[in-house]
């Protein structure tokens, strides 16, 4: 719209396009199309909303679908921004160097492809590779994510790019915080990339209203250009968890958990609140009474002690595999000692387990000398059960659940297959919030740092000991059944007399074999022949 403008024209252009991003991004920002070239930037309607978002609020939260143009979308504001104000300190973090480097590079060009009578407003004054400076003074710059990135700066605005892709980010979003306390903005945007990380937690807390950032989320169905020929053709080849990720913003699916977002679904579908909320600190929860016709199991693990984690255990029907009570708490060793004796002599003497980590034998313990009488033994180094009475005759037997390094994924792999399977009932939400930080770091299942896996990890034992102990135990038992239902009673009688002895009674069979033998002799040739 040009260059022809006279100079009262141009005054009213410059303060229309320093009113409204939208103006002067559909007006004379230009991008790089891969097929096209260079080509005017022509926002669709959901960016033009985000625009404006990104003047209203002061921190926003953006879950997209791949391939949105919301990175491109960014730099434009970013551009309109360096222009349009003095002295502002922008900084642009991504999961790679290279990739927050490319931002400022789109930022960049956008600037120096602007008609030449932007220049009244601002000129590049100092261009470096991955850094540039206007000579009005607003800067933007592109940082790794290191632990010092950013301090000891006033940042006007923080752009984050692929934010749930960056590991460990908390750390740095907390040492990124001052840097933004005299009115800096805030723009995190990525796809989701599973549960439990920064940005999850996040964009989970902005939808609740719990702190100060907007949520925006963009399915990629409202890209103008993509309708659902285009999803299927797409995403024939990728899987389950890839579709999730990079086009349909599920959180729950696109993560490496451990329990797939479906069985998460079911689980959650099987969650209810506790009958009872019971314990000195209300954190021993009851769904189901005591019933003396059912058989039940403790499982327990103990807490390291550093207060980071917590002393669990978990009470199941052994019978229906149903969660009837459970315990997540921070007690005293000598206490939760005390606890899940009291609730396992509650539950009818139920075989008690208790996790044999270096705390746990403290627990164990004191469980023995307080005689509990039916505590869960095994084969020093295996997982081979032994009742109490046997143990205590046999010296490398242990007390309680040994778990290695590598006997943890066997665990897991019980707990993955019995909840997809619906062998299992879990009744609690806690239990429910931690499987969904469950995942696979470098090939070992554990919880999301930051998060705990202490109910998981119990109820994983409680798996594994259903199948291989009371399992067995029953297979035993209907295999005795099976034997003793297949012995029959015969009545006949052999008559081993001869002719001559007492008691001698004949019951012609030495004349029949005679008989038979003499049709045999007449008619063989028959036979023979």
């Amino acid at each position: 719209m040009s260059q022809y403008l006279s100079k009262k024209e141009l005054v009213k252009e410059i303060v229309k396009c320093g009113k409204d991003p939208v103006y002067f991004i559909d007006n004379y920002c230009k991008i790089s199309h891969p097929t096209r070239g260079q080509v005017p930037f022509k926002t669709w309607d959901f960016q033009k909303d985000l625009l404006y978002k990104f003047n209203d609020y002061r921190n926003n939260v953006i879950l997209k679908s791949r391939q949105m143009g919301i990175s491109t979308i960014s730099a434009a504001y970013v551009s309109w921004m360096m222009l349009f104000h003095r002295d502002k300190n922008i900084l642009v973090i991504a999961t790679k160097f290279g990739t927050a480097a490319n931002l400022v590079k789109k930022v960049k060009a956008m600037i120096k492809n602007l008609p030449p009578w932007f220049d009244q407003l601002a000129t590049i004054a100092i261009d470096n590779r991955s850094s540039f400076v206007l000579n009005n003074g607003s800067e933007i710059k592109a940082s790794s994510t290191s632990a010092d990135a950013g301090r000891s700066e006033a940042l006007s605005l923080l752009v984050i790019d692929e934010a749930a892709h960056i590991e460990g980010f908390d750390d740095l979003w907390t040492a990124l915080q001052p840097t933004m306390a005299a009115g800096g903005r805030c723009i995190a945007l990525s796809s989701p990339n599973g549960v439990g990380n920064w940005f999850h937690k996040t964009y989970v807390a902005s939808e609740n209203g719990d702190n100060d950032f907007h949520p925006t989320i963009l399915h990629w169905s409202l890209h103008p250009e993509r309708d659902q020929e285009w999803f299927e053709e797409t995403t024939r080849n990728l899987s389950r968890r890839r579709v999730a990720q990079e086009y349909e913003c599920n959180f729950n699916a696109s993560g490496e958990t451990v329990i797939s977002s479906e069985d998460m679904g079911n689980i959650y579908s099987s969650c209810s609140e506790p009958k009872y909320k019971t314990g000195f600190d209300r954190n021993y929860w009851i769904w189901e009474e005591y019933n003396p016709e059912k058989n039940y199991l403790v499982v327990g693990d103990v807490s390291r002690g550093d207060g980071n984690d917590y002393s669990v255990f978990h009470i199941y029907d052994t019978e229906d595999r149903k969660q009837v009570a459970e315990y997540r708490g921070k007690p005293t060793t000598d206490m939760f000692s005390k606890i899940i004796y009291d609730a396992a002599k509650e539950y009818g003497n139920a075989m008690l387990i208790v996790e044999n980590n270096n705390i746990g034998f403290s627990v164990l313990e004191k469980l023995i000398a307080a005689g509990y009488p039916n505590l869960y033994h095994s084969l020093k180094g295996t997982h081979e059960y032994l009742e109490q009475y046997r143990a205590e005759q046999i010296s490398n037997s242990v007390p309680g659940f040994t778990t290695s390094q590598k006997t943890r994924p066997l665990i897991v792999a019980k707990l993955e297959e019995f909840i997809r399977n619906g062998l299992i009932t879990v009744n609690s939400e806690r239990t429910y919030q931690e499987l969904k930080t469950f995942v696979w770091r470098n090939g070992r299942p554990e919880a999301q740092r930051g998060y705990n896996d202490d109910l998981v990890m119990s109820l994983a034992i409680t798996c594994w000991v259903m199948e291989t102990v009371l399992g067995e135990n029953e297979r035993d038992l209907q295999y005795k059944r099976a034997a003793l239902n297949s012995m029959i009673k015969v009545n006949t009688k052999i008559n081993t007399t001869i002719p001559g002895m007492e008691g001698y009674k004949s019951d012609q069979s030495h004349d029949k074999m005679n008989e038979a033998k003499k049709v045999y002799n007449d008619f063989g040739w028959i036979i023979k022949g």
